[in-house]
C-alpha cells in the first residue's frame, strides 16, 4: 500500500508555505485526513497509512496562507502503483501555482 506527503512552497517569497490546511479526500469527497504544514511547508504523512491504488483529492487551504487569485487549490492524482510512496509538491505564489510528482 502506498503513503502519502506534501510540501508547500512560496515561490513568490522563495520560502517554505506554513499553516497551510490541507485535506485529502476520495474522489466522491470522504475524508481521510487532514493537517497542517510545518515550519518547513511539510506534511510528512497525510491520511492513512496505506492508501490502495484509486483517484484522491489533495485540497489545499491557500486563502489560509496568502490573499491572492486562487483561494484553494485543489489537485487530483492517482495511485497507480500502491507500493510506492507517492508526494505531492505545491509551488505557491500569490497568482498562480503548480504541482508535480514528487519523490
Amino acid at each position: 500500500m502506498s503513503s502519502l506527503s506534501t510540501h508547500v512552497l512560496d515561490t513568490a517569497s522563495g520560502r517554505p508555505a506554513a499553516g497551510v490546511p490541507v485535506r485529502l479526500e476520495t474522489r466522491s469527497g470522504a475524508l481521510l485526513g487532514d493537517g497542517v504544514t510545518d515550519a518547513d511547508g511539510r506534511i510528512a504523512a497525510l491520511g492513512p497509512a496505506d492508501l490502495a491504488e484509486g483517484v484522491y483529492v489533495l485540497r489545499f487551504d491557500t486563502a489560509a496562507y496568502v490573499t491572492g487569485f486562487y483561494p484553494e487549490v485543489v489537485v487530483v492524482f492517482t495511485i497507480a502503483d500502491a507500493g510506492q510512496h507517492h508526494h505531492v509538491p505545491l509551488l505557491l505564489s500569490p497568482y498562480g501555482y503548480s504541482t508535480y510528482r514528487g519523490s
